[in-house]
């Protein structure tokens, strides 16, 4: 009776996500097919939304922030990922308590899954960014100056995976730190002037997607 009464109050909560994954899914499907792959598709635009958002977050700059930025964007590059790989593996061996070690299997495979998708689609859409489509009388470019392939942020996508992997039944600091990890690394890239906030949002939910996919994959094979 307890294992069916846990399922039931669980069920709304896998509703909610199955459902919030489908339309993950059907919007990508949909910026393509239905409204062309275009930066002015309303699935990217918002209805200008997109733009405003970026232009309110790029519009404020002081040198501590601006710092933050850099560090957060820094730490948020993919190419820390065997760091945190090696990291997560020793904290999950040391204290499997703090991480439980599935967490670290479903970040390695997420990481080769979700770095595919994102290449294919920053190659296969090419959207501008912030800088090319707006102008620099526009934008505020901290760091390396870009133009291309805006959709989805890389670093977004590698953050969120991160915390969306290593914070599932991990201790409560740990997830605290992860998830603020995660905020602040997808605030950075409007705030650099790197990406618009639809790309930081399309490449947090292909991450959690794949999360959420792999650990139903998981139960299901137990």
């Amino acid at each position: 009776m307890s294992v069916i009464r846990e399922a039931l109050d669980k069920a709304p909560q896998n509703r909610f996500t199955a459902a919030a994954c489908l339309f993950v899914v059907l919007s990508l499907v949909l910026l393509v097919c239905a409204g062309g792959a275009s930066p002015t598709n309303p699935l990217y635009a918002w209805g200008g939304l997109n733009r405003l958002l970026f232009l309110q977050i790029n519009g404020f700059h002081a040198p501590f922030w601006d710092a933050l930025m850099l560090a957060m964007t820094a730490l948020g590059d993919h190419g820390n990922f065997l760091h945190y790989l090696a990291i997560a593996l020793l904290v999950s061996i040391w204290r499997p308590s703090w991480l439980p070690r599935r967490n670290v299997l479903v970040f390695f495979v997420g990481y080769g899954i979700t770095a595919l998708i994102a290449i294919q689609l920053k190659h296969w859409l090419d959207f501008p960014r912030p800088l090319l489509a707006l102008g620099q009388n526009l934008v505020h470019v901290v760091g390396r100056p870009e133009l291309h392939h805006s959709f989805p942020s890389g670093h977004a996508t590698f953050a969120a995976l991160l915390a969306a992997s290593l914070s599932y039944q991990a201790a409560y600091p740990l997830r605290w730190l992860l998830w603020i990890y995660a905020l602040l690394v997808c605030l950075s890239r409007p705030a650099l002037g790197a990406h618009f906030p639809a790309d930081v949002l399309g490449g947090a939910l292909i991450a959690y997607l794949t999360v959420y996919s792999l650990r139903w994959l998981h139960k299901r094979m137990l």
